[in-house]
């Protein structure tokens, strides 16, 4: 386990590999070990970092509410130590908010960034409803609830789904509602125009809840390239690692320079 005291509390990172740096970024209660295929599958090619949010997984809690503000200016301070002047963003779910953010606050640090069934805002009410349930879940203190649902569907196996739902029961309850409750509320529809970085959007063909913000992403981003994986719903980092890697790949040799 590295630690690093980033802004004023104590993160929980994964480092591996060497080359062009690729940070991923994880969704309420999950944690960084959701990106496990992606650090096997990409670090052989390029430098892979994920992290633990503020209060969850082996990270501290945070005293300060959760925003993506305030993540993105976390991960500001994480590359800065790691003497990284730019990086590929990849967000999954709302993490890929996160990436939004990041582009418009900080577009000098980044070569680009990597959405992975994500989105600009909630508007469609079956993933306001989802959302919502684990604000209230988490807080009335049941993330140990939420991480074994979560683990248990995003698991290709008994193994992994050990490993997913023991990382994810640690997280701060009252952090993951922060974060919950901030997904709600954000949007950056408007601003999308302003992100003339290349972003890649990545969607389960089967995940027809999220195609909308697909769609939106596809028609507002300047810059974007837009590719939908087969025989998969929304659970592509551990559901459907070879072709999301592939692609992922392919967009950075191709952006990296």
């Amino acid at each position: 386990m590295t630690m690093a005291n980033i802004n004023g509390y104590s993160m929980h990172f994964i480092d591996r590999g060497t080359g062009t740096p690729i940070l991923f970024i994880h969704p309420p209660v999950l944690t960084s070990l959701n990106f496990i295929y992606q650090i096997q599958g990409l670090s052989p090619h390029f430098r892979t970092i994920t992290f633990d949010i503020r209060g969850h997984g082996g990270s501290g809690p945070s005293e300060q509410a959760l925003t993506y503000p305030l993540i993105v200016e976390d991960i500001k301070q994480l590359i800065d130590q790691l003497n990284i002047e730019k990086v590929f963003l990849c967000g999954y779910s709302t993490g890929g908010s996160v990436v939004l953010e990041f582009l418009l606050t900080h577009p000098e640090r980044a070569w680009g960034g990597i959405i992975i069934g994500g989105m600009s805002e909630v508007k469609g009410g079956r993933l306001r409803n989802k959302i919502s349930l684990g604000a209230v879940f988490s807080k009335f203190g049941a993330v140990g609830m939420i991480a074994l649902s979560t683990a248990w569907t995003q698991a290709k196996n008994i193994s992994l789904f050990r490993e997913l739902f023991n990382d994810a029961k640690k997280g701060n309850a009252k952090n993951a509602e922060q974060y919950y409750r901030y997904s709600l509320k954000y949007n950056c529809t408007s601003q999308l125009g302003n992100i003339h970085l290349p972003v890649l959007l990545v969607y389960g063909e089967k995940d027809k809840p999220f195609h909308p913000y697909a769609r939106m992403l596809h028609q507002r981003l300047p810059k974007n390239e837009l590719v939908f994986i087969s025989k998969v719903d929304h659970r592509i980092p551990t559901k459907a690692p070879g072709p999301l890697n592939e692609r992922i790949e392919q967009f950075i040799r191709r952006f990296s320079t």
